[in-house]
């Protein structure tokens, strides 16, 4: 599992401008299942993505598509972690230690 940090490197008007595409990115990725949850940080400097996939790799691909990236309004923080314990409904997203 991946946590995926958002930090706005653009005034937040500038945000606003790709935040329809960048609303339109997020809803593809959770039909095909690889975000789980996401929402913006409090102050609003960025935002936050509980995110599965194969591999980093594959998780800085789909990060490098964002239109913020694209945009060039905002840079992305990749932590992996392993979900060894998680609420009821995450369930499917609970992994082995190694």
């Amino acid at each position: 599992m991946f946590v995926l940090e958002l930090t706005y490197t653009a005034p937040v008007s500038a945000v606003d401008e790709a935040l329809e595409a960048h609303v339109a990115w997020l809803d593809q990725l959770y039909e095909q299942g690889v975000f789980i949850a996401s929402g913006r940080k409090n102050p609003r400097d960025g935002g936050v993505i509980l995110a599965v996939g194969e591999d980093r790799a594959e998780i800085e691909k789909i990060t490098a598509s964002d239109p913020f990236v694209l945009a060039e309004v905002c840079a992305y923080r990749v932590t992996e972690f392993i979900a060894t314990k998680t609420a009821p409904e995450l369930a499917p997203y609970r992994q082995q230690l190694p």
